[in-house]
Formats: structure tokens, sequence, C-alpha cells
């Protein structure tokens, strides 16, 4: 029979692991949707940067991968449900609106601000291991520094066709 100071380390463990998870089904997410954001766009700057983005992203999952093999457990292969319906979203508006570039950005935007607010919500109700908050962080001001970036050049769009 386990002691309370076990269960509450198995508690501990389980509930570290699976923070780490669903950051790492949420990176698969944005990097399949920049991928697919890269096939609608129409200017070539757009697609090379949203293709940095998604590189970007899957380097976030291989980091966040490595922290779950180190605590001994398996880490997810693949994004959510919630992705791939957001992902066939994207798909039907983008036949409504013709694919433009300005519209591509707003989808970027709209992912990466709930990513955010992921990374801002986890951080600030769970106590991470030292290394893991910094790696959480550091992923978590990339995504802002995105934010920050992708509403301004939804702004100059127009001017990249």
């Amino acid at each position: 029979m386990k002691t309370t100071q076990e269960k509450a380390k198995e508690k501990v463990h389980k509930d570290l692991v699976n923070n780490l998870q669903e950051l790492l089904e949420k990176n698969y997410d944005a990097e399949k949707g920049f991928k697919k954001a890269m096939e609608d766009a129409d200017s070539q700057r757009l697609k090379e940067y949203l293709k940095y983005k998604s590189a970007q992203h899957s380097q976030f999952a291989t980091e966040l991968t490595d922290e779950i093999r180190q605590l001994d457990e398996q880490p997810k292969e693949k994004g959510s449900t919630t992705g791939d319906l957001h992902r066939t979203w994207i798909d039907i508006k983008t036949a409504f609106t013709g694919n433009d570039d300005e519209a591509v950005l707003e989808e970027c935007i709209r992912g990466e601000k709930a990513s955010l607010e992921e990374y801002q919500e986890r951080l600030g109700k769970h106590n991470f291991p030292p290394k893991i908050a910094e790696t959480l962080t550091k992923q978590k001001s990339e995504i802002e520094r995105t934010v920050s970036k992708v509403k301004s050049l939804e702004d100059l769009a127009d001017d990249w066709n």
C-alpha cells in the first residue's frame, strides 16, 4: 500500500506530464495550422514566414517531447481533434474568402492567441520544475512575439501581393 506522500508524488508527476502532453498537442496543432496557412497564402514572403513558424512549433514539440521522455513517460504523437476541426474550418472559410492573405493571417493570430492563453494559464496555475518552467517561458515569449508580428503583417498583407 502506498503512503500519502507517495500518492501525492505520483499525482504531482501525473499532473506535470498531463500539462506537458497538452502543450505538446497544442504545438502539433500549431505546426499543422501554419503548414495549412502556408498552402493557402498567396504571397511568397508570407509563405516563407509561415514555413518558419511551422518549423518553430515543431521545435517546441521536440523540446516538450524531450522533457516528457526525461520524466520516463511516452509523449503523444499527434495533435488534437479540436485542431483538426479548426483546420477544417479554415478550409471552409478560405473557400468563401478566396484564400486572401489577410484571412490566412487572421486565422494565424487566432491560433497563436489560443496557444498563448494556454501557456499563460498553465504557467500561472502550476509550479513547474525550473528547467521545464524556463523552456515553457521561452516558448511563451516566442508565441507572444509571433502574435505581435502577425498583427503587423496583417496590416501589410495587401502590400505583399
